[in-house]
């Protein structure tokens, strides 16, 4: 094995429990609101914490790895996530809760920001949407096994047990990426590249904001984020309470629809950006916009389908075209920007899609489901999926004359 795939098994490995203990919060969503006597806008505001806290830190860890070594900051990071996820399992009110899931999002950041832009330096620009695509594969993977897990731990030990028993296993990740080689910054970029990657500058930042096709694409993923965040932590509760379905059977449906359908959609979506990316430079761009378009009409009947079974396949579909976009939008970022500030470039992108994404659409869909119900709340993923394929389609304008700068 090269060391460029034992390092990508290792971080595909510790992505995974980031997404597992990101995501069981949602699995037991229903059992907290009945121990805590919450309601859907405090339940919303759990996730919505995590994420503030997880976009602000962010660009701070960004900062920090463009300039010192890489392994021991995502070490920290795992690390305090995982000891954050356990503890959550042994707190006594909203508050407490609250805290230790904004205190998941501060490890979460230092991992975020700084794995991706390992990789990209690992990989050789024409591998990097591939390789991006089988680390998030990790996303599909971590939260159908968040969801499985947690509709199984909290059946039979209580929906505090199920945090207690995911977070421990990160302390050890945490301490082996952290006594991992770094990976020379920018050291695949091609043959034309300059030896060591100096020291980022001012310009070099600013640089980011000026190149049209990543701030596209940053739109692009801001809004898939929108969709994709108010659906992970309220489907299992639709499929509950509008749908009818036990909890136990809801996270085991959707949780298998997760798995199945990311992992399907993740790698074909890497495999045919690498594939088209000879013929077409713009393929990244295409891959991501088509499949959005398609996810559209598929959330859309989610909401509009009276048959349960053909409301699963429907939330099947949309995540199979969502998730094409994963490894391909991920290598638009490293592709745009240049080496000395492409850990930035992550956190930037990270800072932008959860602020404007994610950390909102949870509470927001709570707090229409507090008034007009969960089957109202969720429209918010068609309109928003549709806005995320336009970007895409905008940003391919503005590819190629991005890549003739950034190279000159």
């Amino acid at each position: 094995m090269s060391p460029a795939s034992g390092l990508l098994l290792l971080l595909f490995g510790v992505n995974l429990f980031n997404y597992i203990d990101r995501q069981i919060l949602f699995a037991v969503f229903p059992s907290i609101k009945a121990d805590l006597n919450l309601s859907d806008t405090q339940l919303g505001l759990l996730a919505s914490a995590f994420m503030w806290v997880y976009l602000t830190t962010a660009p701070v860890f960004g900062f920090l790895a463009d300039r010192r070594s890489r392994p021991p900051l995502m070490g920290v990071g795992v690390g305090l996530w995982s000891l954050a996820t356990a503890v959550s399992g042994v707190v006594r009110g909203y508050g407490q809760l609250l805290f230790g899931r904004a205190l998941v999002g501060v490890g979460e950041a230092s991992y975020g920001s700084v794995a991706p832009a390992m990789l990209s330096d690992a990989y050789e620009p024409p591998h990097r949407g591939w390789a991006l695509a089988v680390f998030s594969m990790a996303i599909p993977v971590g939260s159908a096994l968040g969801y499985l897990l947690g509709g199984i731990l909290e059946r039979a030990f209580g929906w505090r047990a199920a945090f207690f028993v995911v977070g421990l296993p990160g302390m050890w990740l945490a301490w082996t990426v952290s006594r991992l080689p770094d990976v020379p910054r920018g050291g695949r970029d091609g043959a034309g590249a300059p030896g060591p990657a100096s020291a980022p500058r001012l310009a070099d930042y600013l640089e980011l904001l000026r190149t049209r096709s990543y701030v596209m694409n940053c739109l692009a993923m801001t809004a898939m984020t929108f969709a994709v965040g108010g659906l992970a932590a309220w489907i299992p509760t639709y499929l509950v309470r509008v749908r009818g379905m036990g909890l136990a059977e809801a996270n085991l449906a959707f949780g298998l629809l997760t798995l199945v359908s990311g992992l399907g959609g993740t790698v074909v979506g890497g495999w045919l950006g690498d594939r088209l990316l000879a013929r077409i430079p713009t393929a990244y761009f295409l891959v991501s916009g088509l499949g959005l378009a398609l996810s559209v009409p598929c959330a859309a009947a989610v909401i509009l389908l009276e048959d349960r079974t053909w409301v699963l396949a429907a939330i099947f579909l949309a995540e199979v075209f969502i998730f094409l976009n994963t490894g391909p939008l991920n290598a638009i970022i490293a592709n745009v920007s240049r080496r000395e500030v492409r850990a930035t470039a992550y956190a930037a992108n990270i800072f932008v899609i959860h602020a404007l994404g994610d950390a909102v659409s949870p509470a927001i869909a709570g707090f229409i489901s507090d008034r007009l119900g969960l089957a109202a709340a969720f429209w918010i993923a068609p309109g928003a999926l549709g806005l995320a394929a336009l970007f895409c389609f905008w940003g391919m304008r503005h590819f190629a004359s991005d890549i003739a700068r950034l190279g000159s």
